[in-house]
């Protein structure tokens, strides 16, 4: 339990991953600029802690024009190599491409179902998987469905969308609410979106 009196499933040592803990994880995001972000900052954990990735997260930001795919789509090799060489961010050359490829994969998405959101969502019928998971064993890195939509994600030209990062993303964007029961965040979640 935390000095706050809350019990949390993970994040209440640093001040940073609480907050993330407490107002984002697991909450449903239907704007597709966030979807895109959290597309961008996942192919990032890969490899990495989640700790680091958020630390870094508003250094992303600036660098990526607010995570604005319409932009990103149209980085040059040379705005590739000068982020390549920017200190505040993970300079992984394969990543940065990646981010910039997923940019025009995603826009493609879009133009194709109206919006991102509309084609992710649709995976779980437009509605969060409320998962009952009373400790860190009972859950997979990754799912069936995670399995499905990165499959389809890698033919649609999308990298760095494999199944453990997918699932990632799935809890990130709320599409599943895969706090602990014993975390003050599941009930308050399950209330709210669970229907």
């Amino acid at each position: 339990m935390a000095s706050d009196g809350k019990t949390r499933c993970w994040g209440d040592k640093d001040p940073l991953t609480m907050a993330y803990h407490d107002e984002e994880w697991g909450v449903p995001v239907h704007d597709d600029k966030v979807l895109y972000e959290f597309i961008l900052l996942e192919g990032v954990q890969a490899g990495l802690s989640w700790s680091t990735v958020l630390k870094r997260r508003e250094n992303y930001r600036r660098a990526f024009d607010g995570f604005d795919p319409v932009k990103i789509a149209e980085y040059t090799p040379a705005k590739i190599d000068e982020l390549v060489q920017d200190a505040s961010i993970i300079r992984n050359r394969r990543k940065i491409e990646s981010h910039v490829n997923n940019a025009k994969a995603f826009l493609k998405v879009q133009e194709e179902h109206g919006s991102f959101d509309e084609y992710l969502w649709a995976y779980v019928d437009h509605r969060p998987i409320m998962n009952e998971f009373t400790s860190w064993k009972e859950m997979s890195a990754e799912t069936d469905l995670s399995k499905r939509i990165g499959k389809d994600l890698k033919k649609r030209g999308f990298s760095f969308v494999g199944p453990i990062i997918m699932y990632a993303y799935m809890q990130s964007v709320g599409m599943v609410n895969d706090h602990l029961t014993s975390c003050f965040r599941w009930r308050e979640i399950k209330e709210q979106y669970g229907g």
